[in-house]
């Protein structure tokens, strides 16, 4: 019963030709609009659709607001699915659609699907990099590029009430691996059959931070391209096009490694950029970041008064159960 990351992201918005031109400029590749919804499909096969808020074919969930409002998880095998589904039919509604997917919510609400993914290899080819006394880029200049063109989607973020409770869900039930624990913030989690750090991050929603309120949102999705060029090529071009700026700029997270680029987004929440994230697997020992800035940021552009003052260095390592602590 193998979940191999995100399938499709469905956005419930509230002006969806706004959206489409954010998502287009953005880099997804447009494959049909029309008046009632958008689809755009990404290199690896995996796809968003943005409908309007109202639309009936949304479920209905304990998220509030916009943003997305299901998230379809990709199987490795029809035997898989049917195995999750029946796993799932103990406790809870499911419904199947005339695709075979799976619909139901998480035990706290998460409006969530099950789909078999035919995933499509990506080949990138990030240009090497030059350092004092390391040179592996001799008489060839960096690619040029004009915008940047997101391949995957490397993660979704959701605001809960309890985000403990929810993350046990998606291990019991769906067989998420923890990758991190941030304390009194948020659990990081990945499909058992991605190597990508987290496809999901369960952080709670009553945190002192902007877009948190106490109630279950959506609060961002990160589409992966290939380096720091791509990134800023994407940022520039967005605000070239009008596009409102990033409140923290570019970015290196020091839990999972990656460099980010947070973009308001009209859907709600945030669209991110992200590049040169960790993989793991099995193997990989979870982490307790007992102080949870630290694990937040290794630098950030536009210091925000929160990070001002430099957080303490501390993590440890947990069980490699990956079992929450007390």
């Amino acid at each position: 019963m193998t979940i191999l990351g995100i399938k499709t992201l469905i956005y419930g918005v509230e002006d969806v030709p706004v959206c489409t031109k954010f998502f287009e400029d953005f880099g997804l590749p447009l494959i049909e609009s029309d008046a009632e919804q958008a689809v755009f499909v990404l290199p690896e096969g995996s796809s968003v659709i943005v409908r309007s808020i109202e639309d009936k074919r949304l479920p209905k969930c304990a998220l509030e607001g916009p943003g997305v409002r299901e998230v379809v998880w990709g199987v490795d095998t029809h035997e898989s699915l049917g195995e999750l589904i029946s796993s799932l039919s103990t406790d809870r509604a499911v419904t199947i659609d005339d695709d075979g997917d799976a619909h139901f919510l998480s035990d706290c609400g998460l409006p969530m699907a099950l789909s078999v993914f035919c995933k499509r290899h990506i080949v990138s080819s990030p240009d090497s990099l030059n350092a004092p006394g390391a040179v592996t880029r001799l008489n060839t200049h960096r690619k040029w590029r004009r915008r940047a063109h997101p391949k995957t989607i490397q993660h979704v973020v959701f605001a809960v009430k309890d985000f403990k409770k929810s993350f046990a869900f998606f291990r019991d039930r769906l067989k998420f691996r923890m990758s991190d624990y941030q304390r009194g913030f948020g659990i990081y989690s990945r499909a058992a059959g991605s190597n990508s750090h987290h496809n999901l991050f369960l952080i709670d929603a009553a945190l002192p931070f902007p877009g948190l309120d106490g109630r279950p949102r959506f609060h961002h999705a990160n589409y992966g391209v290939e380096d720091i060029d791509e990134i800023m090529t994407g940022a520039n071009f967005m605000e070239r096009k009008g596009w409102p700026k990033s409140h923290l700029g570019l970015g290196r997270h020091r839990i999972d490694s990656a460099l980010f680029f947070y973009l308001p987004c009209p859907t709600g929440g945030e669209a991110e950029y992200g590049a040169d994230g960790d993989f793991i697997d099995d193997a990989w020992v979870p982490r307790e970041w007992t102080v949870p800035l630290f694990g937040y940021a290794h630098f950030v552009h536009n210091l925000p008064e929160w990070l001002r003052e430099a957080p303490a260095w501390e993590f440890k390592y947990m069980d490699s159960n990956g079992q929450l602590p007390d």
